[in-house]
């Protein structure tokens, strides 16, 4: 079995074909999905969906840095109230500087709120990360007392970066789409980052592998990007297929939230 470690299944890119979408990935052995989140404005259909396939697929809750506007203290706020319907992470949250950086100083401390919730709430973070590499390594530093847990979504620093990183958390890297492109510089991270710190991921509808590239991304291609790996390590795909659901088990706790999940059903 794989695991798509973050996906966006209840997306409006996939409004209306949420089953077929759900149903294509298992027949392409990929039992588990989890639904990453970024405001409040989506968790409802998100929640939903995680609803009618208890077992499957796994909702986060949090507040992603895009989203981050003048009431973020009230998104940040209404996060306590889905927490009784067990989210498997804090996520997907962090910092984004690529388009806009009016909100730039709330997106620091947003995220640090989110860190010390995903403390308090003992729940591993997933993170988005783009153009605010050192702002995010030093906010990582400050918050070393936390012991933080997590998924560095969409990883698209060097292998160096995150040995850093390692040093004040317990991180994995989440490897998608990009791992097949064309003279990416992810294969290089890749080779260097050990299997056991490896996580699958598509983040659907987005970032399609190649020989898909362009089209609607879907949880079905994560064989794909496995295989991808697998080829750069050197190793059969099997070893990659147990090793990276075996990550994605222990980060996640989805043994427990499982069987919680069905037994609720």
């Amino acid at each position: 079995m794989f695991v798509d470690t973050h996906t966006h299944i209840s997306d409006e890119a996939f409004r209306g074909e949420e089953e077929a979408v759900i149903a294509r990935a298992q027949a392409a052995g990929v039992g588990i999905m989890l639904q990453a989140d970024i405001c409040r404005a989506e968790r409802s259909a998100m929640y939903e969906l995680c609803a009618r396939h208890p077992g499957v697929l796994y909702p986060m809750i949090g507040l992603h840095g895009e989203e981050v506007r003048e009431d973020w203290r009230d998104e940040i706020d209404a996060l306590q109230d889905w927490l009784p319907q067990h989210p498997v992470a804090v996520g997907e949250i962090g910092l984004d500087y690529h388009w806009d950086v009016t909100f730039k100083e709330q997106q620091k401390e947003a995220l640090r709120i989110q860190f010390e919730l995903a403390d308090k709430w003992d729940l591993p973070v997933n993170i988005h990360l783009r153009d605010a590499t050192e702002d995010f390594v030093k906010i990582v530093k400050d918050c070393a007392h936390l012991h933080l847990r997590g998924n560095l979504h969409a990883y698209s620093g060097s292998a160096e970066t995150f040995r850093e990183l390692c040093r004040y958390g317990d991180w994995s890297i989440g490897v998608g789409g990009v791992v097949t492109f064309k003279n990416a510089h992810l294969p290089e991270t890749v080779k260097a980052v050990p299997l056991d710190r490896i996580l699958l991921e598509t983040d659907a509808p987005y970032m399609a592998p190649a020989p898909l590239r362009g089209t609607r991304n879907e949880s079905a291609n994560i064989p794909i990007i496995a295989a991808k790996i697998a080829e750069i390590k050197g190793v059969p795909l099997e070893k990659v297929e147990q090793t990276t659901t075996e990550n994605a088990i222990k980060l996640f706790n989805l043994c427990e939230t499982r069987s919680t999940s069905q037994k609720s059903s």
